[in-house]
């Protein structure tokens, strides 16, 4: 028996990065890429090795590069965590697993360190491969949490929930991330809507541009705990700004949400220290009429734009500053 899983890239359109802070967003999925996960019964545990996991260069320069596009760890570090926090989880529940073994082999062609959630996808493949293969159910919130908990528990990568709820339950999703109700019942209140009512969507990234996460968010989580009031000011107006979004999608407005995105990198802007490659790809987006913001952490953006008209000239105007952009593949 061979298991075939995938799971899809992440575009957050309103109210990251709130999400770790007890916020609300709103993200989509997209089929453009996909992280995808093959696993067959074996006689013992075996993970392999990916391209982005291998160790021989053809030269320094080489080594250099690899290390620049996909960091100095690869995929296999993800696997292991998740199995382990699959395995945690099971001996909590007392979920007994049968003796079998596997091999296990990945492949993801999602953008690398551009905020499109490609870690957390091979993770999350990786848990429905799993799943498939133990014949166990872990209901959707719950599963939602074990993969935030590989990355940001497991690996000490500090994350939102945002990712993986989006990856886990697919589509477009409204997450309200309540403080009293993540602590009552461990997750927040979901709602998947239909992909349908979003005016035409654009992303563009640029791999040069990227930073991991944990880079991205060091500074605003040490202020956050500290109690700084423009930090907390801030995640309260990102959560009010993807409330106005979901509202004005339910009543068919969707012409209207272009300021409030806009409105949402302004305020990352006042307060994140951001690169100006970032900038200047939000800005040349803007340029011809589009919106913009961060899809995450950076090195990706994600807008709304009228017609095919203003597409094109996102294209003139994107594309020979290095910059790719794409209309995604709504799931």
């Amino acid at each position: 028996m061979i298991i075939h899983t995938k799971a899809y890239p992440r575009a957050g359109l309103i109210g990251n990065p709130s999400d770790g802070y007890f916020g609300k967003t709103i993200a989509f999925t997209f089929a453009n890429f996909a992280a995808e996960v093959l696993l067959y019964q074996t006689p013992e545990v075996e993970i392999l090795p990916a391209a982005r996991d291998h160790s021989r260069f053809h030269s320094i320069r080489a080594l250099a590069a690899d290390v620049r596009q996909h960091g100095y760890y690869g995929g296999i570090r993800l696997l292991k965590a998740a199995v382990k926090r699959f395995y945690d989880y099971c001996e909590e529940n007392h979920i007994t697993l049968d003796e079998r073994n596997f091999t296990i082999r990945y492949h993801s062609d999602i953008p690398t360190q551009v905020g499109l959630a490609g870690s957390s996808a091979i993770i999350t493949a990786y848990f429905r491969a799993l799943l498939a293969f133990y014949q166990v159910e872990i209901p959707k919130p719950v599963l939602a949490n074990l993969i935030h908990a590989v990355e940001n528990r497991e690996l000490c990568i500090p994350a939102g929930l945002q990712d993986r709820v989006a990856q886990v339950y697919q589509g477009l999703v409204f997450m309200d991330f309540n403080k009293d109700m993540m602590e009552l019942q461990g997750y927040g209140r979901y709602e998947p809507l239909d992909p349908a009512l979003l005016p035409p969507v654009f992303i563009a990234y640029r791999t040069g541009l990227a930073e991991g996460t944990e880079i991205f968010h060091n500074n605003i989580r040490a202020r956050w705990e500290v109690g700084d009031p423009v930090v907390h000011e801030a995640m309260k107006y990102w959560a009010g700004l993807t409330v106005q979004v979901r509202d004005l999608l339910l009543c068919g407005a969707k012409d209207q949400l272009g300021p409030l995105i806009n409105a949402g990198f302004d305020k990352r802007r006042a307060i994140y220290q951001i690169g100006q490659g970032n900038i200047r790809m939000v800005e040349a987006a803007r340029s011809v009429g589009a919106s913009a913001q961060f899809t995450g952490s950076g090195g990706a953006i994600v807008g709304t734009y009228a017609d095919e008209t203003m597409f094109a000239a996102l294209k003139n105007k994107l594309e020979p500053l290095g910059i790719k952009l794409l209309k995604p593949q709504l799931i």
